[in-house]
C-alpha cells in the first residue's frame, strides 16, 4: 500500500490530501516541527520532527519509499524523494518529475542569487480556487498511478 507524505509546516493543501487519501483509505503522515491538529478517523498521523531547517525534509526522504506521494513545496526534497521511487507533488499542483527537476532546482538557485541582489521581491503569489482544483486532479493521478504499481 502506498502512504502520502505532506511537508506539513507551510503546505495550504492539508485538506485536499485528506480528501485524496480518504477516498482510497490511504495513510497519510503529516511531517511537521510542531504539532498540529489532524482529523479523527482518516489514517493521518502526525509526525512531530526536531527543530531544524531540514528536519522535516530529512525525516520524510528516510521513510518514504517507492511509490509513495509527497506533497511539498521544497525542490530539493522533492528531488530527495524521485531518487527514492516516490512520486513528488508541488503544494501548486504541478508535479515535479525526473525530467523536470533539474530545471525546478536551477531556477530556485537563479531565484536564490536575484533576491540576493535585490533584485527579486515579493513572495509567492496566493493558493486561488483553480490552483486547487489543479492540486486535487494531480494527486488523484498520482495516487491512483501509485495504486496501479504498487497495489496493497
Amino acid at each position: 500500500m502506498i502512504e502520502i507524505f505532506v511537508d506539513a509546516d507551510a503546505c495550504p493543501m492539508k485538506d485536499e490530501v485528506y480528501r485524496v487519501a480518504a477516498r482510497h483509505g490511504l495513510p497519510v503522515a503529516l511531517v511537521a516541527n510542531q504539532r498540529m491538529s489532524t482529523p479523527e478517523g482518516l489514517g493521518v498521523e502526525m509526525v512531530v520532527v526536531d527543530q531544524g531547517p531540514d528536519s522535516a525534509d530529512d525525516w520524510i526522504a528516510e521513510n518514504i519509499r517507492a511509490g509513495d506521494v509527497v506533497v511539498t513545496a521544497d525542490i530539493p526534497l522533492a528531488a530527495r524523494c524521485l531518487e527514492r521511487g516516490a512520486r513528488a507533488l508541488g503544494t501548486n499542483g504541478r508535479p515535479f518529475s525526473e525530467d523536470s527537476i533539474g530545471s525546478a532546482l536551477a531556477s530556485r538557485s537563479l531565484n536564490r542569487d536575484l533576491r540576493e541582489a535585490g533584485l527579486l521581491t515579493g513572495g509567492p503569489s496566493g493558493i486561488s480556487s483553480r490552483d486547487r482544483t489543479r492540486f486535487l486532479d494531480a494527486l488523484e493521478r498520482m495516487v491512483q498511478q501509485g495504486l496501479r504499481e504498487h497495489p496493497g
